[in-house]
């Protein structure tokens, strides 16, 4: 029995018969037809910064929006939770960012449905806290 590159062997040691993914719209050359759970998530907070952005426009044109996996926290620090996500200030010439962290928020989550509502509960309450408004005003959802 004979091994192939990377420690694999078929069945019948024929080797690989076809391409990984099959062609259409979500398998372009180089990019896998199925997104990993990290490019799922990344996704999903896109999406709704993406419509948060479409809503309050003028507010929020040079506001940054990104995914950590978990925040850096102090070593003295006793809250009673990990932030699902954080705000940085912009200030001289520096753009205010939008953090969510990956880590806390699915481990909140049961399902796809509460994750999404989970992010959109972060992102939301973040924007609200810049724009120092209501979470209800900024997203009535």
């Amino acid at each position: 029995m004979q091994l192939r590159s990377g420690g694999m062997r078929d069945r019948r040691d024929r080797g690989r018969r076809g391409p990984l993914a099959l062609p259409g719209p979500l398998s372009r050359k180089g990019i896998p037809a199925q997104l990993s759970r990290r490019e799922q998530f990344d996704a999903l907070v896109l999406d709704v910064a993406d419509e948060l952005t479409r809503r309050w426009g003028p507010e929020l044109h040079d506001v940054e929006f990104g995914v950590e996996e978990v925040p850096m926290l102090p070593a003295d620090w006793r809250g009673s939770s990990v932030p699902p996500a954080t705000l940085v200030r912009g200030r001289d010439g520096t753009p205010a960012r939008i953090v969510v962290f990956r880590l806390p928020v699915h481990r909140r989550a049961t399902g796809q449905a509460d994750l999404e509502r989970a992010i959109r509960a972060a992102l939301v309450g973040q924007v609200a806290e810049l724009l120092g408004r209501d979470p209800e005003d900024i997203d009535p959802r």
